[in-house]
């Protein structure tokens, strides 16, 4: 069903299927061969922290390389700030650079009247409460992480840390990928 903001109809909850050659549980974005979306529409997602400098920018980047081929991922934040030297250090780590990255506010990709399927929120829950309400179809959905830059310890420590919150951002957006796309390739 379509959604309208400002009188522009959407295509972000176009319906999509995957060809029976997909397999939606591998890294779907690391090979340019593999399979596209039947109907070229790809599924708008934003991710929403406190400050777009870590978590947001680390759930944009693994969806755009894991999934690709099926969503596009943006970031913003509520407050911005500046990306998180942790965040950048760690998605290098795996081939995935951030660093050209800026941050940027929701409310002005809400007033831009982008629509997207999914905002994902990904700070806390108290945090999570204070994002605006995007009109239409998007389903809210809100994915709780430690923030990177509250983590303490030596630098080691921090390193460590912020790499385990970059695995666990990897590994639910892997899993969220999976069963977003599972039942299109049954279809």
């Amino acid at each position: 069903m379509p959604s309208f903001i400002g009188g522009e109809e959407s295509t972000a909850n176009a319906p999509f299927h995957l060809s029976q050659n997909c397999n939606p549980t591998r890294d779907c974005g690391d090979s340019p061969s593999q399979d596209k979306i039947d109907n070229g529409v790809k599924t708008k997602v934003l991710f929403i922290c406190v400050h777009n400098s870590a978590r947001s920018q680390m759930a944009e980047a693994w969806l755009n390389r894991i999934c690709g081929d099926f969503f596009v991922a943006q970031s913003a934040g509520l407050e911005p700030g500046t990306l998180n030297p942790w965040a950048v250090k760690v998605m290098s780590e795996l081939g995935i650079d951030i660093s050209a990255k800026k941050t940027q506010a929701v409310l002005d990709v809400f007033r831009s009247g982008q629509l997207f399927a999914y905002v994902i929120t990904v700070c806390d829950e108290a945090s999570a409460e204070r994002c605006p309400i995007f009109t239409g179809p998007a389903k809210r959905l809100h994915w709780s992480f430690p923030d990177p830059s509250q983590v303490t310890g030596t630098a080691e420590e921090k390193l460590v840390r912020v790499r385990e919150i970059r695995d666990a951002i990897r590994a639910k957006v892997k899993n969220w990928c999976a069963e977003v796309t599972a039942p299109a390739s049954r279809a």
